[in-house]
């Protein structure tokens, strides 16, 4: 079942929220909402539930051992992560790992298919950083291993994200309160991410498409189909996972949790160091928090610093999939962050004019190739697309198929780059401020009539959007978000 389905938005979710609202006090309500984020998990395989219950037992346990014997905490600690980390390898990175040795030794011959657990990176991470927390005592172990159950398995954010710390929200867990400003947000965000994943996100996986899978060769695919589709890919992926992160943050607030925002509109970095402030920030954060400063951080000398970034590149690269051009990729932003830090020397301080220009488009430039390297788990069909981007494969430059996709696609695609900007939500702002300003009296009555046409528009644009996006999805019976396989 994914947020992006007919029977999860007029069936599932609504009888949740109904039931949840039915229920008299805050532990009736958790328990709705951890009956449902079983039922959610099961529905895509009920025997991997016993896995997400299991690891969640494991770390129910190590966290309470970790509080009651401090003498022997790191004891504790390394059991619980090694059997942890252990599971997640097992069925992550087993086949990946027979199959390298494999094409070296020849042997085995026989390499063992393991069903990827849906979410499994999210909701393990989400239990290291409880534990980890736990250890270093900035939270209380969990003494009802259902409530921890349930922080690793609401169906907000178990299958793909944002992974959310237990610090942010234990308090949360057992005490928290519904506003009708948290509801109306709420529903909102999730109504502008539904939008967002069933018009704009689709629309650019079916170009992508379009452009490069049901082409019989991608030898002969027109540089600029190659380009097309680098760039729909591009936005795809930020529309599809950001969407994803919007209805889980609206869910959240639908029903008291304030998660962390997870986007900060990556495509206007101005550096590659910019983008990952701005991209997956729980991931970044994870691995910022607890892998890079624990290795020392950016306090120790130049040659062990180069190592830290390696150690946390090479690992978001491996995290994202088990393949080698997920490796790659991570490596690839090692080798500019590398770069940035040393050579161009970028610091937090934002330029400004031409340069400030010159500094995204060279940022988009990296994140696009990035992006290709992501795409293409295969990479000879990689090289054959670069190849194709410069007409190396002896592949035209345009073509009519490629010139009417552009042709058909301008606004839409105007659309989807206008939604990876903060320029929507500034024109909200702006409005917002002169309602402030209407309110004591330093406007005056057309402001006032300006503010209240924003209003209606403000109630009008959610509903319509979802209205719009149910349309699309009627006939579309799995459109699965993208980082669900990771």
């Amino acid at each position: 079942m994914v947020f992006s389905s007919l029977l999860f938005v007029f069936a599932f979710l609504v009888i949740c929220y109904a039931l949840y609202m039915l229920m008299p006090g805050i532990r009736t309500r958790n328990v709705v909402l951890l009956l449902f984020s079983l039922i959610f998990y099961a529905w895509g395989g009920p025997a991997l539930l016993i896995l997400l219950v299991g690891m969640t037992l494991i770390c129910y346990v190590g966290g309470r051992l970790i509080e009651r014997f401090k003498n022997h905490r790191k004891l504790w600690l390394v059991l619980t992560l090694v059997i942890c980390l252990g599971l997640l390898a097992v069925f992550k990175y087993t086949g990946f790992f027979l199959s390298n040795v494999q094409s070296i030794f020849g042997v085995p011959t026989n390499i063992p298919s393991i069903t990827l657990p849906i979410g499994i990176s999210f909701y393990t991470f989400q239990l290291l950083s409880y534990v980890i927390d736990v250890y270093r005592g900035e939270v209380k172990a969990q003494k009802k291993f259902w409530l921890l159950l349930l922080y690793a398995s609401l169906f907000h954010q178990c299958i793909a994200g944002p992974i959310i710390r237990y610090k942010d929200v234990n308090d949360e867990l057992e005490s928290r309160r519904m506003t009708r400003e948290d509801t109306a947000r709420g529903i909102t965000r999730f109504a502008c991410g539904l939008a967002k994943k069933a018009l704009l996100a689709n629309g650019c996986a079916a170009i992508v498409a379009e452009m490069v899978e049901t082409h019989g060769n991608l030898h002969t695919v027109p540089a600029m189909g190659i380009l097309l589709a680098a760039v729909c890919y591009m936005l795809e992926i930020y529309l599809d996972f950001s969407a994803y992160s919007d209805m889980a943050i609206g869910m959240g607030l639908m029903v008291g949790f304030h998660y962390r925002e997870n986007f900060n509109y990556p495509y206007i970095a101005d550096s590659v160091t910019d983008f990952w402030r701005r991209w997956h920030i729980s991931l970044s954060s994870f691995f910022r928090d607890y892998v890079y400063i624990p290795l020392g951080g950016n306090r120790v000398g130049k040659l062990r610093l180069v190592f830290n970034l390696f150690a946390v590149w090479f690992l978001t690269g491996l995290w994202h999939g088990a393949s080698w051009n997920f490796v790659l990729w991570g490596l690839y932003y090692f080798v500019f962050l590398i770069i940035e830090k040393f050579v161009f020397r970028i610091s937090k301080e934002r330029p400004h004019g031409i340069l400030r220009v010159l500094r995204t488009v060279y940022t988009l430039v990296v994140v696009l190739f990035g992006w290709m390297l992501f795409y293409y788990t295969d990479l000879q069909k990689l090289w054959t697309a670069v190849k194709g981007l410069f007409t190396l494969n002896g592949n035209a430059l345009m073509d009519l198929s490629v010139q009417s996709e552009l042709q058909n696609n301008a606004i839409f695609l105007f659309l989807a780059i206008l939604a990876c900007t903060p320029i929507i939500p500034a024109i909200g702002r702006a409005f917002e401020g002169l309602r402030t300003k209407t309110e004591t009296g330093k406007a005056g009555g057309f402001a006032k009539a300006l503010v209240a046409v924003y209003d209606v528009f403000a109630a009008v644009i959610p509903v319509g959007l979802v209205f719009v996006a149910l349309l699309c999805l009627v006939g579309d019976s799995y459109n699965p978000f993208l980082y669900f396989q990771f």
